[in-house]
């Protein structure tokens, strides 16, 4: 029989790098946390699991034995105090956190996930005092930027990835890319609700926006996207859903149209839904999202894409199988 490791989901937010896991049928989830009670109660949904909880006040020795810990977790400045880049230059962080999970727990591998201003934050040294940390607790540790739109969705989402591995294994190597998908292939193919339509007086002040801007010489504004071609990354505020807009003309053949002409912008300028932004980060179409639309957007821009995180799942579970240097997973239950 194959092994089936264990994992548990840090930070977890909506359950994407667990839900990348599970999709390689070899690993069992024992363990989630979020703070977010919203985003608990989508991934509860999703996982009849319930992981509202504050990672920061939960005693490492009470989390279950586990073989892989996932988490993305928040970029933080550290004060590195001293300078050595050490574990305690870490407390007072939610890395500290991981560290210490870690520290205690000695999975036999990791995977953390975080945004690319990683690489730069605190001018490189944020990123240097986590590999450190990582390297002092006894772990083989590599990280890459990956882009979503290299992986099966079409994102323009560039995001740091660190897998480390205990004993010494230096076999990982980050996955190639996959085919490469369009906008066009995740769009509702049927007319989308009227609410999702820019109202004309809305539109209008996006259009000043974005030429006041454009007057000063940036690129500040909307963009409404080529549904040839990939979307922006999805995130939380920032002009978020307004630098995914969308042409699409179909609403006329929606029945509620009718209700809505007055409100909807003539030039037919819609923001993408949130199930579109479900499938832009590569999750199914039977994820349920009990909660409203803001929170959805809100959940979904933080999240991961579940189609890189999968990719780098295969890798790892294959050298946890394949390692001649591996320990032999004690804490691993048979299927």
């Amino acid at each position: 029989m194959e092994t089936k490791y264990k994992s548990i989901d840090l930070f977890a937010g909506i359950g994407g790098i667990r839900l990348g896991f599970a999709m390689t049928g070899r690993v069992e989830n024992v363990f989630g946390s979020d703070i977010n009670p919203y985003a608990a109660k989508t991934y509860q949904e999703n996982f009849a699991d319930n992981p509202l909880c504050d990672i920061t006040q939960i005693d490492a020795e009470s989390i279950p034995d586990f073989d892989i810990l996932l988490a993305g977790f928040p970029c933080q400045a550290f004060s590195i105090a001293g300078k050595k880049g050490g574990f305690d230059d870490t407390r007072g962080t939610l890395f500290f956190d991981v560290a210490r999970i870690i520290k205690a727990k000695q999975p036999q591998a990791f995977l953390l996930e975080n945004v690319k201003g990683l690489l730069m934050h605190k001018k490189g040294e944020t990123l240097k005092t986590i590999l450190n940390v990582l390297d002092q607790l006894g772990y083989m540790v590599k990280y890459k930027v990956l882009n979503s739109k290299d992986y099966g969705v079409p994102q323009n989402r560039e995001r740091i990835y660190i897998v480390g591995f205990k004993h010494g294994n230096a076999e990982f190597e980050f996955p190639q890319t996959s085919a490469r998908t369009k906008l066009n292939d995740i769009l509702e193919k049927t007319p989308v609700s009227p609410k999702y339509y820019l109202s004309q007086r809305y539109f209008n002040t996006l259009q000043e926006h974005k030429k006041r801007h454009g007057e000063k010489g940036n690129g500040y504004g909307y963009i409404i996207l080529n549904p040839e071609g990939v979307a922006n990354a999805i995130v939380v505020g920032g002009m978020g859903r307004e630098r995914n807009l969308l042409i699409d003309e179909k609403v006329k053949l929606h029945p509620e149209y009718q209700k809505y002409p007055k409100d909807i912008n003539k030039q037919f300028v819609r923001t993408l839904t949130p199930r579109e932004w479900a499938r832009l980060q590569g999750y199914p179409d039977d994820y349920k999202f009990p909660v409203s639309d803001t929170q959805a957007y809100k959940q979904l821009g933080n999240s991961v894409s579940v189609p890189v995180i999968h990719a780098l799942a295969n890798r790892v579970v294959a050298i946890l199988d394949n390692s001649a240097s591996q320990i032999p997973i004690k804490k691993a239950a048979n299927a």
